[in-house]
């Protein structure tokens, strides 16, 4: 196969969707299904979702939670004890109406979610405040319609992800929760990913149906759009005085109970390729990189081959042992430029490259994936990798950072707010009055929302973008996937 037939085709900033479509398929994270909407995640699109999980999974287990796993099928009188939840997720549930040949009694919903088909079960676990914090992680699928636009990982009919579900004594106990996991959420984008995020509560109208409140992390994509990457609800006593979910207090009193529910999805995989990706191909961030390292053997004559094969299996060895992931690729039916091609389109951080000219040097010859510098360092000089792995992944953040900062825009004026949303994009920080018919006109005529109300309260700087009268908070607006 030629460079050409694995290479992409398109630029990143020519046409940023077939870029993108191009890079999930050639770098061979998903493939198409048959069956429309929905894709198949091939085995190296996996290991990057089994590096967020091995990492989110440590964290929350040394924090008490516990997995557990509930029914894909939901009935329809369970889903309808939470008429206001059930009623946001209506449109995009898929239902089983027969078993068979045979028409159901009672039509059984694919879960777009889990809190019905949990609470239930919650509600004949609780009794007691000794049964509680209930702290239960669900690693699963759900499915929702999506058969009009089908982007990989960013929208599809079914989508692999985290959700949280807990229960609490209080509304202190909850919030703590909430604000616990949000922040393990950040560290994951920011500090793994590299990814920068703007953090702070949704919109009643915006937030998370049925819940008390909602927090989000939202970052921005190279076509100007913003991308949700995690949520965190307080859901209150909603869903527990729906499901009937009491409990006894230390006094014998018989309240209902707090909880909270938060989660990620493997959209996270679509904004990491996004954000980082070149016209070469995906770019991984060391940290989140299933394989941090490859090596590969430059050959000139066979007398070099013995040679060079032990010293790559050295240096791979040694590797091992500090913990750097590696793999090395000794094909001999590939060219050593074929082998850079096709690493820099999976996006392995760092390339190491040993030939002869090497060998008697008693180097490494080594090249970023990130700015493609090539330098070249001693054969044992290992710290020196960790250091440069290191430093790709704060360039990829310190780049997403920048390109976050300038393009977050402040406007007081509802025309020049109209004309960046149409021709700029990106984030707008305005002020809002807090009416939901402004917040909703707005939509409908920019097609923008309010991502976010930020954590810490910032400076009003003017009346409400739409209606002119006093404002009672700064707001980031944008259009989003």
């Amino acid at each position: 196969m030629d460079v050409v037939d694995i290479g992409l085709t398109v630029k990143k900033n020519e046409d940023f969707s077939e870029w993108y479509q191009q890079i999930v398929l050639k770098s061979e994270l998903t493939d198409y299904s048959e069956a429309k909407g929905f894709v198949v995640l091939r085995p190296y699109g996996f290991s990057i979702w089994d590096k967020i999980k091995q990492f989110f999974d440590k964290r929350i287990k040394a924090l008490g939670h516990s997995d557990a796993y509930f029914p894909t099928l939901i009935p329809e009188n369970m889903l309808k004890k939470e008429a206001e939840h059930f009623s946001g997720f209506t449109p995009e549930v898929f239902w089983i109406t027969h078993a068979g040949n045979r028409k159901l009694d009672e039509k059984l919903a694919v879960r777009p979610t889990s809190e019905t088909i949990a609470y239930s079960s919650y509600s004949k676990w609780i009794h007691s405040w000794r049964d509680l914090p209930l702290l239960l992680n669900l690693w699963n699928s759900v499915l929702r319609a999506e058969i009009k636009s089908t982007k990989p990982f960013i929208r599809t009919s079914e989508f692999l992800w985290q959700e949280g579900h807990t229960v609490h004594e209080t509304k202190e106990e909850a919030d703590l929760e909430v604000e616990t996991i949000f922040e393990i959420y950040r560290v994951l984008i920011e500090k793994y990913l590299a990814i920068p995020t703007l953090t702070g509560k949704k919109t009643e109208k915006e937030k998370f149906v049925g819940a008390l409140y909602t927090l989000t992390l939202e970052s921005l994509m190279p076509d100007g759009k913003a991308l949700q990457m995690g949520t965190s609800h307080n859901l209150g006593q909603n869903f527990s005085k729906s499901f009937n979910i009491k409990f006894l207090d230390k006094n014998e009193n018989e309240k209902f109970a707090w909880q909270t529910s938060w989660g990620i999805s493997w959209r996270l995989i679509g904004a990491l390729i996004m954000v980082h990706g070149d016209d070469k191909g995906l770019i991984l961030p060391p940290k989140i990189a299933p394989i941090q390292v490859v090596l590969i053997p430059i050959y000139y004559k066979d007398k070099d081959k013995i040679n060079i094969d032990k010293k790559i299996s050295e240096v791979s060895n040694s590797l091992s042992k500090i913990q750097i992931s590696n793999y090395v690729d000794n094909r001999d039916d590939h060219t050593p430029g074929w082998k850079f091609n096709h690493w820099e389109l999976k996006g392995i951080p760092l390339r190491i490259e040993i030939g002869p000219k090497d060998l008697s040097n008693s180097e490494l010859t080594i090249v970023r994936r990130d700015n493609y510098k090539k330098t070249r360092i001693k054969e044992h000089e290992y710290k020196n990798i960790k250091l440069i792995l290191r430093d790709i992944q704060s360039n990829l953040y310190n780049r997403a950072r920048d390109n976050l900062k300038n393009n977050i825009t402040d406007v007081t004026d509802y025309k020049k707010f109209v004309k960046i949303i149409e021709d700029k994009k990106g984030f707008i920080r305005t002020c809002w009055c807090y009416n939901e018919k402004c917040e909703q006109k707005i939509k409908e005529e920019t097609g923008s929302d309010i991502r976010l109300i930020p954590m810490k309260t910032e400076k009003i700087f003017s009346n409400c973008i739409y209606c002119n009268k006093p404002a009672k908070a700064v707001v980031y607006f944008s259009k989003a996937y």
